[in-house]
């Protein structure tokens, strides 16, 4: 029986707005879940979390089983008494960095070598559910296999098949009653591949579903069929997550398709090179120009950074290698993407979500006029090759 359930607040279109139950309490849909890898959002502490507001923020088992290590953070309460978040946590299973970190993959599971001193670590799809179950995040997700694109058809095809089998080996492990499992959809941009591994995951009765391996290389033409078609494998009463993106124009397309949740490092990484978001799209506060800018990074941005600070002094902060610089355009990027998805979900309620979504595109479809001088957008998660490098 699922732990969690998804209901329907209101539909335009296949664009879906509603709420997710979970044993915690409630969030709406669509969200975007900002990505804390090492248990916290890098520059940001709870109190800012706080005050941003995010339904959910995500965590990483791979860097948290290797430190401060799974039994540890049992030991301290588990990850929301360990990060002082009373909201709800997820946590990936490291899955992405067997294709990040080009480790030993075999039948039973991931040989990795850690990151921090060279030392050789065992994950399988049973421990990395109950790794998570000890660090105790609301939401885990069971551990997959993500080729980067494009792969030829034998690796995709053996990604999603190895995939499906962890998947029918992590489901019958998984023991709290407290904590919702999702299984993850794979099968590249092959339509068909995909709803056979939407239908198969689905038939293991997950409390909800996420869609990997996309966004990994390939254009947004290619993303979106696939992604179409794994939607259409997934059940209705259960939330969609499609993990690792977080540009606003894939997102509203894909919210078009009737995707609820999303995370990705963009944000946070585009902010502390000194990149801000904002209605008009991006720009590098660090140009020349903004050095007499009294202005607000985003006129309409309603956050607490845009109301007190002008693009002028944040350049300054950038310039001098003042550390409050990238802290700051964290929360104002944060702030401006949740904004995002709070827009999304009013526009899903009042019927005008099809022009949201031409507002949108006008300003972040890289083919579109409206983006002349803005640099190519690209999820820095998926550029690196990772989809939670540090944020």
């Amino acid at each position: 029986m699922s732990i969690a359930s998804f209901t329907l607040e209101a539909l335009d279109g296949r664009a879906r707005r509603g709420r997710v139950s979970t044993h915690r309490g409630t969030f709406p849909t669509p969200c975007f879940m900002p990505v804390g890898t090492r248990g916290a959002v890098r520059l940001l502490d709870s109190t800012d979390l706080d005050a941003l507001g995010p339904a959910v923020v995500l965590a990483n088992t791979y860097h948290l089983m290797l430190r401060p290590g799974a039994e540890t953070v049992a030991a301290l309460g588990g990850l929301h008494r360990f990060t002082g978040r009373d909201g709800h946590i997820l946590t990936d299973s490291g899955g992405y960095q067997v294709f990040s970190l080009g480790p030993k993959v075999d039948a039973g599971g991931v040989t990795f070598r850690s990151t921090y001193d060279g030392s050789l670590h065992r994950l399988t799809p049973e421990d990395a559910v109950r790794t998570q179950e000890l660090l105790g995040a609301d939401i885990q997700m069971a551990l997959d296999i993500c080729p980067g694109l494009p792969a030829p058809d034998a690796t995709v095809r053996a990604a999603m098949d190895r995939t499906l089998e962890w998947a029918a080996r992590a489901r019958p492990v998984h023991r709290r009653d407290d904590q919702c499992l999702f299984g993850i959809v794979q099968g590249g941009i092959n339509p068909e591949w995909r709803e056979e591994s939407a239908l198969a995951t689905a038939a293991l009765d997950f409390d909800g579903y996420g869609i990997g391996g996309l966004s990994v290389g390939e254009p947004l033409e290619q993303m979106l069929p696939a992604l179409d078609a794994a939607l259409g494998g997934l059940p209705h009463d259960r939330p969609r997550y499609l993990m690792g993106v977080g540009d606003p124009h894939s997102m509203v397309e894909a919210v078009a398709l009737g995707v609820d949740m999303f995370d990705c490092v963009l944000p946070t990484r585009l902010a502390r090179h000194g990149t801000a978001l904002s209605g008009a799209g991006r720009f590098q506060l660090k140009a020349a120009r903004f050095a007499v800018d009294d202005g607000p990074l985003d006129p309409d941005c309603p956050c607490p950074v845009c109301a007190r600070w002008s693009r002028g002094y944040l350049r300054h902060l950038f310039s001098v290698g003042e550390p409050t610089a990238g802290r700051l355009l964290t929360i104002h990027n944060l702030s401006w993407l949740l904004g995002l998805v709070e827009r999304m979900r009013a526009a899903i309620s009042a019927g005008t979500f099809d022009e949201l979504r031409a507002e949108v595109a006008a300003v972040w479809d890289r083919g579109s006029p409206g983006v002349t001088g803005i640099p190519a957008l690209q999820s820095p998660s998926r550029a690196s090759g990772a989809r939670h490098p540090t944020p």
